[in-house]
């Protein structure tokens, strides 16, 4: 949801679509800079959600931050980015914390995931609160970490057990299909893997988002449900799915020119999926 105008504003745009989940950006997420949430912007959020009946509100992290890099730099400048997402996210009261797992821009995965795991425990040391931090499933290409399913084993794995509590996925059904596991052909196949790599019990947000591009093309590119290469199939496999009834599920669809329509649309049929029309 568009947090133009503050924060504040999320909870109401999102009962507009009506929406009881929701997914914001608690600054630009394109620059370094963030504000300082004052006490009102973080009392009013709450009655805010509450007053709209917000079931389940997460944050999406800066698109800058890279907590594998190799650049001491970056890595530095991305960690402290992080531990001011999660500092926000705390005064929010926001239930989640969306992160990609980031890049190993040299080329060594194992170290890359090293100094994420590594990022993400001096974070939730420094930043006690409710708020889990979730490891988003990505599309893969290049050095992009966490296409698969075993690396955010290993990510949750390397971070201390008490801990690691706070430490949680979720899985972007574009993503997945383009890094290459078939939810089209082997929707079963694709949640034994992730039940026997990560554990379901991981699995806390969804966001079902339509792919522009084919099976294990690695390219991230989201479109509308149903119309794009997933078709109606797995999102329907989902939405019944008695497994993931209480899993919080968030569409990041593209806004174009009416948003309002278009998520309200692309609502609206998950929706009917669930409800067997």
């Amino acid at each position: 949801m568009s947090t133009a105008g503050g924060v504040v504003r999320a909870p109401a745009r999102a009962r507009e679509i009506g929406a009881h989940v929701l997914q914001l950006f608690t600054k630009q997420p394109s620059r370094w800079h963030a504000s300082e949430l004052t006490e009102e912007d973080s009392s009013s959020f709450h009655a805010e959600r509450i007053k709209h009946k917000i079931a389940s509100a997460a944050a999406h992290d800066s698109y800058l931050t890279n907590l594998a890099s190799p650049d001491r730099k970056l890595y530095a400048r991305s960690l402290e980015a992080f531990v001011g997402e999660l500092e926000r996210c705390d005064r929010l009261g926001l239930d989640f914390l969306v992160c990609h797992p980031g890049s190993a821009t040299n080329g060594d995965r194992a170290s890359g995931l090293a100094r994420n795991a590594d990022a993400i425990t001096e974070a939730l040391t420094r930043v006690p609160s409710r708020t889990r931090v979730l490891l988003e499933t990505t599309a893969g290409g290049g050095n992009r970490l966490g296409a698969s399913f075993e690396e955010l084993a290993v990510l949750i794995e390397r971070v201390p057990g008490t801990l690691r509590r706070r430490l949680a996925v979720c899985l972007d059904t574009c993503h997945i299909y383009t890094a290459g596991y078939d939810l089209v052909s082997d929707y079963d196949g694709v949640m034994d893997h992730l039940d026997d790599a990560v554990g379901l019990r991981r699995l806390r947000l969804f966001h079902l988002n339509d792919s522009r591009h084919p099976l294990g093309s690695g390219k991230d590119r989201h479109e509308h449900i149903g119309r794009g290469a997933l078709g109606e199939g797995p999102f329907r496999r989902i939405m019944t799915d008695p497994r993931f009834v209480d899993v919080p599920k968030i569409i990041e669809t593209p806004k174009e020119a009416d948003r309002v329509a278009l998520d309200v649309r692309n609502l609206t049929l998950l929706r009917s999926f669930r409800e067997g029309d």
